[in-house]
């Protein structure tokens, strides 16, 4: 069996048995097939699809490239939530203390950023000192103490994905349907996750563009799920404008601890409660969403959420001063509010050009390997449906370079648009 052949037969929209997903995949993790090879292979997957039987065998074959996690020791249920993606999307920043605060232990692996799609764990990194590369047996430790993880890929979990993530990023292949499907479920399975809450994005902002692309992803997903013997719920929700007001990575920290302490945009604040009304349910922890929901909230109010926020930093080293202080996260060298250029209603935020738009200011990666500036990015002030004045405060560009900053607010204002007429608000969830 020969990598070129397996790569020759996708292209040419040919069905790959288990045994050549598991030749190509297992080659690639140890080394053996180049990265020039992986990328016009996933190059090939992007361009003609796979089946889902095809699918669910690369998760699996990925999820057993490694270790797969076996919680049961450790904790009775272990609930994960994952997105499939977004601009301003710090959801798991909140909806993980939470849940873990109204008593459902959640372990979760998550990603650096992927194109303009912001990383959770490039987030969490903006608190100095904490750590993302805890190993297995820290993982499980830390579960059963405190009921929160939040950790990257540790090499022995699924590391053909490790591999395959990184490789997307910067090969154009990070909206394929399959390889989106396979390299989420693959984490989930490997990190031993019973129970998965799916965010699924669509939108300007999300790798699933419109509401049928998002659909096919959710209904792929949990069939992996289902086939893996795991609990699944897929959310469908709307990535046009960035979720919240920030976008780049301190600033969505301070925004994620202003929603712990009770406060955060109105829109933030109402998608985690429902994210984690489904996964309280899911976890058995609630009867219905409604119970769900009020827990949630209770959580925020009673200040136990942020309690545990502080748990997870503490107990992975970060700096608990900069999440009891924000001001103390790294602060952009110029920060510039630019306000709208005339009155009416706002019809969009594009959150792709927003998103596209914090990678030129730092914010992301333009390819595998750059640095991170963890302090650059936006605070976007309106929602769509809002009325705006002129001269109101429009969005902050905070930048760390100045021959960037213009070429930021240019892009950022001309992703805004203003219109006479009044506009509906967009909808957070589809059902």
């Amino acid at each position: 069996m020969r990598a070129v052949d397996i790569i020759i037969k996708k292209r040419d929209k040919q069905e790959l048995t288990r045994e050549e997903i598991e030749f190509f995949v297992q080659g690639f993790t140890r080394g053996e097939i180049p990265d020039y090879q992986a990328s016009a292979w996933a190059m090939a997957v992007l361009l003609n699809g796979m089946t889902p039987r095809e699918t669910a065998d690369l998760t699996l074959v990925m999820a057993y490239s490694g270790d797969v996690l076996d919680l049961s020791d450790v904790v009775d249920i272990a609930v994960d939530k994952h997105s499939s993606g977004g601009v301003g999307d710090k959801t798991t920043l909140v909806v993980l203390p939470v849940v873990a605060a109204c008593g459902l232990p959640v372990g979760k692996m998550s990603g650096r950023g992927l194109g303009f799609s912001g990383g959770t764990l490039d987030k969490m990194e903006s608190i100095p000192g904490y750590r993302c590369d805890l190993t297995t047996k820290e993982f499980k430790r830390q579960l059963g103490e405190i009921g929160i993880v939040l950790t990257g890929q540790s090499a022995d979990l699924a590391p053909a994905d490790g591999k395959l993530y990184a490789l997307r990023d910067v090969t154009g292949t990070v909206p394929s349907i399959p390889l989106i499907a396979s390299s989420i479920m693959s984490k989930k399975i490997a990190a031993g996750a019973q129970a998965i809450v799916l965010d699924v994005k669509t939108g300007l902002g999300a790798f699933m563009r419109t509401l049928d692309e998002a659909r096919q992803l959710a209904s792929l997903m949990v069939s992996i799920g289902e086939h893996a013997g795991r609990k699944v719920v897929a959310l469908l929700s709307d990535m046009n404008q960035p979720l919240g007001h920030a976008v780049g990575n301190a600033l969505e920290v301070r925004e994620a601890i202003e929603t712990l302490h009770g406060g955060g945009p109105v829109d933030f604040r109402a998608h985690c409660l429902h994210v984690s009304a489904h996964m309280l349910v899911l976890g058995g922890r609630a009867n219905d969403l409604e119970t769900g929901r009020r827990m949630a909230e209770e959580a925020l109010g009673d200040g136990s959420a942020f309690e545990k926020f502080r748990q997870l930093v503490r107990a992975q080293g970060g700096d608990l001063s900069c999440v009891d202080d924000p001001d103390r996260l790294p602060r952009a060298r110029y920060v510039e509010v630019v306000e709208s250029p005339r009155s009416g209603y706002l019809a969009q935020v594009h959150a792709r050009i927003v998103g596209e738009t914090a990678v030129l200011l730092g914010a992301g990666r333009a390819k595998k390997g750059d640095p991170i500036d963890h302090a650059v990015g936006f605070v976007v002030h309106h929602k769509v449906g809002d009325k705006v004045d002129a001269g109101d405060p429009l969005f902050t560009v905070h930048a760390n370079e100045l021959s960037r900053l213009e070429e930021a607010r240019q892009r950022v204002l001309e992703a805004h648009r203003i219109v006479d007429e009044p506009v509906e608000p967009l909808p957070l969830f589809y059902s």
